[in-house]
């Protein structure tokens, strides 16, 4: 009896730990870190911001350059979403009191046709630092919203793809059926983009779904205890929180709990032990083609990981 591919590669689990090695760079002690570029519609939503700073304080991670990125469906998006986020990047930065991370300009529409690109600052940067690597080196790439500077990275110079690893927040998968739903958020703001990645022989694609990464939930009651002596960046967090307004939905007016989304993807590159990732053919209407996929993730874990993480970069807090 000959089992169809579909059910066998679900069952298939992708060790991470040594594969990112190859991602690593060293800092001046001599200590290897994973290299990336994060692209964030961080405007958009809480989540995003309290990735960002998890991201710049996790001393796995060699925080390349952050660019922005555009948002346009949201009913409380500005004509230029893209603005929006950098505004937030540049005051989240300053806040840590970090200079020597650029953060590049994102383009501020998504793509018109999967053959032209949306030329960018930041695409062009995710371009140039790409080629500025060392043979044999290459560079994570991790998507926080849409899709719109990475692919149009790869529309410019599709020599890069086999020099990144592209990690990307976006739609809803069944594991067990390897069935999916690009009607999500981040899918939606570029579905060309995000078609595209999928659609792109070689890339190396990583997804955390929505489906696994709403289950990391931070409480509101914690994050004001951890944030209390984090100066005038756990005020600005905490700001955020209280005055974002949770359009979507309806539950929790009082918003005691808040979806992490996005610091799911980015605890699972920084620890990979925290997530399983298994291997599955991409979606039916794409090209028939392999990705990974994080199907489970260790939320408490992560919660712990997280703000030692953050109070490690604090060290006169408490």
């Amino acid at each position: 009896m000959t089992i169809p591919l579909q059910f066998i590669l679900p069952l298939i689990s992708v060790l991470f730990a040594t594969e990112l090695l190859d991602l690593s760079s060293e800092d001046s002690r001599g200590e290897s870190k994973i290299k990336v570029i994060i692209d964030a519609d961080t405007a958009n939503e809480v989540d995003d911001l309290f990735a960002l700073v998890g991201a710049v304080a996790n001393p796995v991670l060699a925080i390349k350059g952050i660019t922005s990125a555009q948002f346009h469906t949201s009913p409380l998006a500005s004509e230029n979403s893209v603005l929006e986020s950098q505004k937030i990047n540049e005051d989240l930065l300053k806040l840590m009191n970090v200079s020597h991370i650029p953060l590049p300009l994102g383009a501020s529409k998504p793509l018109d046709n999967v053959d032209k690109p949306q030329v960018s600052e930041a695409s062009d940067f995710i371009v140039s630092q790409v080629n500025a690597l060392a043979e044999g080196d290459s560079i994570v790439l991790v998507i926080l919203g849409s899709c719109t500077n990475v692919a149009s990275a790869i529309l410019q110079d599709p020599s890069i793809i086999g020099k990144i690893r592209v990690y990307y927040l976006g739609f809803w998968h069944d594991p067990l059926s390897n069935s999916y739903n690009k009607k999500e958020f981040n899918s939606g703001n570029d579905t060309l983009a995000m078609n595209l990645l999928l659609d792109t022989p070689g890339l190396d694609l990583t997804v955390m779904t929505a489906t696994t990464s709403q289950h990391l939930v931070f409480e509101k009651s914690r994050v004001v205890d951890e944030l209390s002596d984090k100066g005038d960046l756990g005020k600005y967090l905490l700001e955020r929180w209280t005055t974002f307004d949770r359009w979507w939905t309806p539950v929790d007016p009082e918003k005691n709990k808040w979806i992490m989304w996005d610091v799911a993807i980015i605890e699972s590159l920084a620890s990979p032990h925290l997530a399983t990732v298994s291997t599955f053919l991409a979606p039916p209407e794409n090209t028939s083609r392999s990705i990974s996929i994080f199907t489970e993730i260790e939320e408490i874990e992560m919660q712990k990981g997280y703000w030692q993480a953050l109070g490690a970069y604090f060290p006169n807090a408490r």
